[in-house]
């Protein structure tokens, strides 16, 4: 019997962090796999399918069709274990259409009995792996008009990962808006929906979800905690970025804030598994399936995604999500924002975001027509680019947005305007601020 951390570990590993820890050393090859390999493998999945998968009449129309497959030869042919393994997951997916379901080769799971790892032993090794990866916190930012970003790959347990949680968390609690970027996040443990979601609501708890499990006819509930560390923000506009690769235990988050209108989804529709997974092992051989066991039970629609996936509020290309949800997050802050210089900052970053979504490109002529001093500030062009200086400060790359526009580097609270003469000759540079504008004279010291 696998313990309840083990459990995690597969729910987690499988679907995201597999996918985001590289590999420490090239796998063997794949073994050699006989007709009778083929036909114990297949009985044992099928037992455990026939248990277990959340669906019995889906799990019998499986059996039937595997079997159908087994006696007409389809599997005759495929002479090693991962090749086998790949086909009878397509197998079994043309029928239940769970994508949740996979059957997969394993060689760094021992086939002789015996040799298996303990719970203790793999959940360590899970740990390890997963704290090497920050856990999936891939990227936790700071944006412009005070807009908290996290990046997160995957949703590693609470018990592994809560104390990187509660550590973004913390970094994001004085965020006016709050962007999760779930695009490659492809699932995890719920134990982490639970804890991330806790600092968006009140102290009040609430029920994010069910899990109805088949074996057994039992439903295990879901809510927030009454208690996290640090902050809560329970009334800042939240934003979720999602992708086709968003998928389990990331669309269950996106799921359960949609419908409590809590979030904004921005992107692409997601993959669509909604279905709790164990791992399987098959005694004897390096084979495991992820068996889904049970189904989602959202308590505000009385279903789940499986098969759908979560439509975006906001459909934009992948690419463009963070951008798009940056700008709603902006438009959110300011419609609030009572303080003028506040509106005023928030419009100014809104323009920029703005304007680098529509760069230009100058020829090397229009270019040069820029270069030179302007106050303290010098413009310089090096390598076919225009640079920005101020005194001794760092050189920073001049981005154009228009004829006489520029964007300055990475900041997002100053820009450049360049302003000519009747003749069309440069003549003044004017740094402009959300509060203010400095004209530099060309030359002028």
């Amino acid at each position: 019997m696998r313990s309840k951390l083990v459990r995690n570990r597969i729910f987690a590993l499988i679907f995201a962090a597999a996918a985001a820890i590289p590999a420490l050393a090239a796998p063997p090859a794949p073994p050699a796999i006989t007709a009778k390999d083929r036909a114990a493998i297949l009985d044992d999945l099928l037992a455990a399918l026939r248990e277990t998968y959340v669906f019995p009449e889906t799990s019998q129309k499986m059996e039937e069709h595997v079997r159908r497959q087994l006696a007409s030869g389809a599997y005759d042919q495929l002479g090693t274990m991962d090749v086998f393994v790949e086909k009878l997951t397509a197998d079994l997916q043309s029928v239940s259409h769970d994508l949740h379901l996979r059957v997969g080769f394993n060689p760094e799971r021992p086939a002789a009995e015996g040799k298996e790892p303990t719970p203790e032993e793999q959940q360590a090794r899970y740990v390890a792996e997963s704290r090497r990866d920050n856990h999936c916190f891939h990227k936790v930012e700071h944006l412009a008009g005070n807009i908290g970003y996290l990046k997160l790959d995957c949703f590693a347990p609470a018990e592994v990962g809560g104390a990187t949680a509660v550590a973004a968390m913390s970094f994001l609690s004085g965020s006016d808006a709050l962007i999760f970027d779930l695009r490659d996040n492809g699932g995890g443990s719920p134990s982490m929906i639970q804890l991330l979601t806790s600092y968006l609501v009140a102290e009040e708890p609430v029920h994010l979800n069910s899990f109805y499990v088949r074996k057994g006819d039992k439903t295990e509930q879901f809510w927030t905690h009454a208690w996290v560390p640090g902050t809560r923000l329970p009334a800042v506009p939240v934003f979720v970025l999602t992708s086709g690769r968003t998928f389990s235990a990331a669309e269950e988050f996106t799921y359960n804030l949609k419908n409590m209108k809590r979030a904004t989804i921005v992107g692409e529709n997601t993959g669509g598994g909604a279905h709790p997974v164990n791992f399987h092992q098959v005694e004897g051989y390096p084979v495991g399936m992820s068996l889904p066991f049970g189904r989602a039970v959202n308590p505000i629609t009385g279903t789940n995604w499986e098969g759908t996936g979560i439509a975006p509020d906001v459909a934009v290309p992948v690419a463009e999500a963070l951008t798009a949800a940056h700008t709603r997050a902006l438009a959110a802050i300011t419609e609030k924002a009572t303080d003028p210089e506040r509106k005023a900052e928030l419009e100014f970053v809104r323009g920029l975001l703005e304007d680098r979504g529509k760069p230009v490109t100058l020829a090397a002529a229009d270019l040069q027509a820029f270069a030179g001093t302007y106050g303290p500030r010098t413009i310089i062009l090096e390598g076919g680019e225009l640079w920005y200086q101020r005194g001794r400060g760092r050189k920073q790359k001049l981005h154009p947005v228009g004829q006489d526009r520029f964007l300055v580097g990475d900041l997002d609270d100053f820009r450049i305007r360049f302003e000519r003469d009747a003749s069309g000759a440069v003549v003044r540079l004017v740094a402009i601020y959300p509060d203010h504008e400095e004209p530099n004279a060309r030359g002028a010291e």
